[in-house]
Formats: structure tokens, sequence, C-alpha cells
């Protein structure tokens, strides 16, 4: 048996909201959005801290947490979960995740500390995915968070007017 390295080209990030991201090895200071490149650049410096230069506008960055594989970040002061996973860990999440069966039930969580301005669902209706749920108000934008699957709404606890925090349960959904 030889003792080759295993040569990785490409690493996968795992959002908390199961947006999947590649990145090809070695990383490029290049992003594509639908056919454009942009030119993206991380810096650190004394007056500004670590952030990252796109589009000559400076958005700080910050590595809250890491442990293993798993990393929390704020971006331009918002809080981002997601893992780094290898081909292999993706494909074995996948083969483990068939195993463990289709999920009864989805909870859709605030994704940032926020205000709620309006729920636009109210327990029992039927949601297709991608139809709004509750508007949240964060960073004086309105935020639309909508449904990641097709079910009937048995939960909701967000309410109109209320703050809430980041991952704070606003709404449960039985998936059909």
């Amino acid at each position: 048996m030889t003792n080759e390295k295993i040569s990785i080209k490409k690493l996968y990030a795992l959002s908390s909201e199961s947006r999947r991201y590649c990145f090809s090895l070695p990383l490029k200071h290049t992003i594509r959005i639908g056919k454009r490149d942009y030119e993206v650049r991380l810096k650190t410096d004394e007056k500004f801290g670590t952030y990252i230069l796109w589009k000559n506008r400076k958005y700080p960055v910050e590595v809250v947490r890491s442990r293993q594989n798993k990393y929390e970040i704020l971006f331009n002061d918002i809080s981002y979960t997601f893992t780094v996973e290898t081909p292999f860990s993706l494909q074995r999440m996948k083969v483990l995740g068939s195993k463990r069966g289709k999920a009864e039930k989805e909870f859709v969580k605030a994704p940032m500390p926020g205000k709620i301005v309006d729920v636009l669902v109210r327990e029992g209706s039927n949601v297709q995915r991608g139809e709004p749920l509750v508007i949240l108000e964060a960073m004086k934008m309105q935020n639309e968070l909508q449904s990641p699957v097709n079910g009937q709404v048995l939960k909701v606890t967000a309410k109109a007017n209320s703050n809430v925090m980041k991952d704070d349960i606003l709404v449960e959904i039985k998936v059909e």
C-alpha cells in the first residue's frame, strides 16, 4: 500500500438553511453571480479589522465560533452558520440522511434578530414551498421568510410587532 496524498479539488459550504455552495481549490479571489465574475478580497488592517472588499466596499467579517468543520461568522453584522464538507463527507451525509427517512416537521426559524412586521399564515392553512410566511424587519430592511416545504401549518409562534432572536422558531409545518 502506498502513502499517496488524496488531492481534494472541491469543498462545499452547507448553510444552516440547507443551501450548498461549491468552492474549487485552490481558492480564487473571484465569485460568479449569474454570468459575471467579481473580484473579492479578504483583508485585515488595524483601522477596520478583518473585512471583505467587494466592489470597492468594505464588509466587516469575524469568525465568532469554529469547531471541527462547523463555523459561525458575523458578516456585515449578520450571523451565519455553516459547515465545510469534502466531496466524501458530503456523500456520507447524503447516505446517512437517506437512511434516516424524511422529516415529518419543518421549523422556520428567525435567521437574525429583528421585529416581526406581519404574519401571513394561520394554523391549519396549507402552504407551498416558497410561499411567504412571515415578514421580519432587521437592520431597517424587511425580509420575507418563505416556506422551505409543501405542508400544513401546525403552529405559529410569531406574533406581529414582537421582537425575536436568531433561531427563534416562528412557524412549525407538517411536511406533506
